[in-house]
């Protein structure tokens, strides 16, 4: 009977790809907090919440969005906020991770199969080492998030008192970290509020956005910056790319912020290190966060659509954050230097990149740009809403933001599915979702026919 549970067992990681095994990972995670969350006893006026609205909830939770059809705090009991807080928790650092580290408690045996789908759920280089770097994943978030719980403490807890001030703490520090934008604040500032109430709090602002921040540079990163003692000459080429393009990106996007937003309706009343605070806040958020300190209904087109550009980037690969990832970005644009500049291979930092990598940064910009441009159109013929404002909340969707013009709670069943699907797939990766639902057959050499073709 044994050798039959075991052959059973042995024959599952055979035939199931990693990838489908990922994506149903994060489905049944869906699938279990729907369930919990329309309990009655996780809202707070004790009925059952609708099945749509908890999985739309769930899905938000798990990959790491932000995106709420209700306020956090408003309607969901504590019960119901901490099955919101675990998924926000399970799906920042990856299901698998959680999985690996449940084994390694419990002393269990960990296969080539387990290694093989851990490798590819936080998108390892290699399969060596991979139990290693689970621990350190799991310590790391544990310092981190423990480290922004007590620095937030030294605010909220004479704000709200000790046991709210420490629960808010610990929340806010996990969604954080986790790119998740939920918050909590709804029952002080009003509902879906998030963080405007402190807008001019430089030392909650700080605290917020260096948690979201390391959490957008990925696991890789922080272990190479240890391991090299923070000598940026030293780091993998992954590794300087990453910091470099995360610490630009930051500037770009607050300097773009200050110039479109302060400059008009958000200017009045706002002193310049407030707008400069502001700026830098939503730069850094917008990255994949979802916390917001100013009212984004009232920003400016241009404000908007640079925003878009933001939540597009994301985080970095191997990180809690979504997007197309700035390794992405960074390979498309040497890619186009390369071809200006007629050079064969495509460098940076005096490295030479692998081939087929142009191929792969492609396939995931186009993966994105494809489901959002769809996404976006079908939205807004169904709801009779202004396009930028549907591209806003797709992109925030798709690249597990979490920021809102306003009209998601509002939306139907349908454009909530829509967007359900997007956090789906944004939260497993492009890749990942191709190729889950493509064969599974080896990949195999072209021997058709050369013909050249001319392109642009």
């Amino acid at each position: 009977m044994k050798l039959g549970l075991r052959k059973t067992k042995r024959n599952i990681w055979q035939t199931v790809s990693p990838m489908k095994f990922i994506l149903g990972g994060y489905c049944l995670i869906i699938l279990l907090g729907t369930v919990l969350l329309s309990l009655p006893v996780a809202a707070r006026d004790g009925r059952m919440t609708p099945v749509t609205d908890s999985f739309f909830t769930a899905t938000s939770a798990t990959c790491v969005t932000g995106l709420v059809r209700y306020d956090t705090f408003c309607h969901w009991t504590l019960f119901g906020q901490l099955v919101i807080l675990s998924m926000i928790q399970i799906g920042g650092i990856g299901f698998m991770t959680v999985a690996i580290l449940i084994m390694v408690l419990t002393r269990r045996r960990i296969g080539l199969g387990q290694r093989s789908l851990m490798q590819n759920s936080i998108s390892a280089p290699q399969i060596g080492g991979i139990v290693r770097m689970t621990k350190f994943i799991a310590l790391g978030t544990l310092v981190i998030e423990g480290a922004g719980a007590i620095l937030l403490a030294f605010d909220f807890v004479p704000r709200f008192g000790v046991g709210k001030g420490i629960y808010f703490s610990i929340f806010h520090s996990i969604s954080a970290f986790c790119n998740g934008g939920f918050d909590l604040m709804g029952g002080t500032t009003g509902e879906f509020s998030s963080l405007t109430g402190m807008k001019d709090n430089l030392y909650v602002n700080s605290v917020i956005m260096l948690l979201i921040f390391l959490g957008g540079l990925g696991f890789f990163v922080w272990s190479d910056v240890l391991h090299r003692k923070g000598r940026f000459s030293r780091l993998t080429l992954q590794s300087k790319m990453v910091l470099s393009l995360s610490v630009f990106l930051a500037v770009f996007g607050a300097l773009g912020m200050f110039l479109t937003e302060y400059a008009g309706n958000q200017a009045a009343g706002v002193s310049l290190p407030a707008q400069i605070l502001h700026s830098l806040f939503a730069s850094v958020s917008a990255r994949t966060a979802g916390f917001n300190t100013i009212d984004l209904t009232s920003m400016t087109e241009p404000g908007i659509f640079l925003m878009i550009f933001l939540m597009l980037v994301g985080g970095s690969t191997g990180s809690t954050a979504g997007g197309i990832k700035t390794t992405t970005l960074w390979v498309l644009c040497v890619s186009v230097y390369a071809t200006f500049a007629r050079k064969k291979n495509i460098e940076a930092f005096g490295r030479r990149m692998e081939e087929g990598i142009t191929r792969t940064a492609s396939c995931v910009f186009m993966t994105y740009l494809i489901l959002i441009v769809a996404a976006t159109t079908v939205i807004s013929a169904m709801e009779g809403l202004p396009i930028l404002t549907v591209l806003f909340e797709t992109t925030s969707a798709m690249a597990t933001v979490g920021l809102t013009l306003g009209v998601t709670p509002g939306l139907g069943m349908a454009s909530k599915l829509i967007l359900a699907f997007l956090m789906i797939c944004g939260r497993v990766g492009s890749i990942t979702m191709l190729l889950a639902f493509s064969s599974d057959r080896k990949a195999t050499g072209s021997c058709l026919p050369l013909e050249k073709i001319q392109v642009g």
